[in-house]
């Protein structure tokens, strides 16, 4: 049991109720007991003893549920606690044999102690108890035997331990079930967690591949352009490195953004259109001429869906670089009724076997479909070899929200 759960039965207002309502009928009967002794039983060298041990075993009763009291539900009794059930039993059985008004204080005592106890000691205890109860009552009888002083106690008492043993069973069974489910709660919390952390690695990991190293492999060709025309084009090596360091502040914009809010820098004070046409002009250089069409009236879209067709767009044309072999690619953002779509098509050698959802290959295409997927739209793959590739994605335009 954990310290919630603890705290939870400490706080329970019906235990509170329940033990009110115990400790109410155990002084009711103790009073009524004490007076039945003084109207009927006092008399005699003795009377000062049975009154002195009334009072004594009022006060055993008070303080052992100030200083020893009951044990919380599922945990074993204290040595504490036993001690002044057995201390408070002894003192109720002197005081039965020495005035046997004190019968009926027992069932306050078999309730209020004897729950604590394992079924195996409390159903032995609550049989000698009923027995002293019997014998009591039978000593006290007046001319012919009553059955019901023999019958009713015993069938008191077997309803009251039943009942007894069953919520102490029930309560057991609830606390395993409890466990079970705070258990279960708990691997469930782990593995929302691990969950979140990899969707968000897997998202860290494509935002790392579309700006950082896309913009580090184009320095990377500039410059290589850049030191194999120093000796015979220096003008054209020097605007190599003035590229090369162009894309550098760019992508330390990216840097940027990307540890302030993970967003675009391309699309902070632009559109998604503006920022399309200005990839389009980046990434054209030695050897690959990029080019921006604009199909239809652009209109308002999401920040995540552009910022998704954005990093799309940024990761098919790193493909087309780095992999392709292609001389000329064209960037066609559509805009519909009810969809907006993106098309990054290229002349290049193309895919002998075009990669599937369920077979992607490398990183690029796995992370540009995730991001269409967040989106709320899909990406596909047409490519013949040696006739070129073209990536398209297309976007509702009314968003749903993709399932986690």
């Amino acid at each position: 049991m954990n310290h919630t759960e603890r705290s939870l039965n400490h706080t329970d207002p019906d235990e509170r109720w329940l033990g009110a309502i115990v400790h109410g009928a155990f002084f009711l009967l103790l009073g009524s007991s004490f007076a039945r002794f003084l109207s009927r039983d006092q008399g005699g060298a003795r009377t000062g003893w049975v009154v002195a041990l009334f009072v004594f075993f009022c006060l055993l009763y008070v303080l052992g549920h100030l200083l020893a009291p009951p044990p919380r539900p599922g945990l074993s009794p204290t040595r504490r606690h036993l001690l002044w059930l057995g201390s408070a039993t002894a003192v109720w059985v002197v005081l039965l044999a020495l005035a046997p008004s004190a019968t009926w204080c027992v069932m306050p005592l078999l309730f209020a102690g004897l729950h604590a106890l394992p079924p195996r000691i409390a159903v032995p205890a609550a049989a000698l108890l009923t027995a002293l109860v019997v014998v009591s009552e039978i000593r006290v009888a007046d001319g012919p035997l009553n059955p019901n002083m023999v019958v009713a106690p015993p069938a008191v008492a077997a309803v009251a331990t039943a009942v007894l043993v069953h919520l102490q069973r029930q309560g057991a069974r609830q606390r395993v079930l409890i466990e079970d489910l705070m258990r279960t709660r708990s691997e469930l919390a782990a593995t929302e967690r691990r969950a979140g952390v990899l969707a968000e690695r897997q998202r860290l990991s494509a935002e790392i591949h579309d700006t950082l190293a896309q913009g580090l492999s184009s320095q990377r060709m500039l410059l290589q352009a850049a030191e194999r025309t120093w000796g015979t084009d220096e003008e054209a090596a020097r605007g190599h490195v003035r590229a090369a360091a162009e894309i550098t502040s760019h992508s330390l914009a990216e840097a940027r953004r990307f540890v302030h809010d993970l967003a675009p820098a391309d699309l902070a004070e632009r559109s998604l259109t503006e920022a399309l046409g200005d990839l389009a002009r980046r990434e054209s250089g030695p050897g690959l001429t990029v080019e921006f069409r604009l199909d239809g009236e652009p209109g308002p879209l999401p920040e995540r869906v552009a910022a998704a067709l954005l990093r799309i767009a940024q990761g098919a044309l790193a493909n087309v670089r780095e992999h392709a072999a292609a001389t000329r690619a064209a960037l066609t953002l559509t805009w519909l009724d009810d969809q907006v779509s993106l098309d990054v098509a290229d002349n290049g050698r193309g895919l002998a076997h075009p990669p599937s959802p369920s077979s992607p290959r490398g990183h690029g295409l796995p992370a540009m479909r995730i991001r269409a997927s967040q989106a709320g739209g899909a990406l596909t793959v047409e490519s013949t070899p040696g006739e070129g590739t073209v990536v398209s994605v297309a976007v509702p335009l009314v968003i749903k929200e993709p399932a986690l």
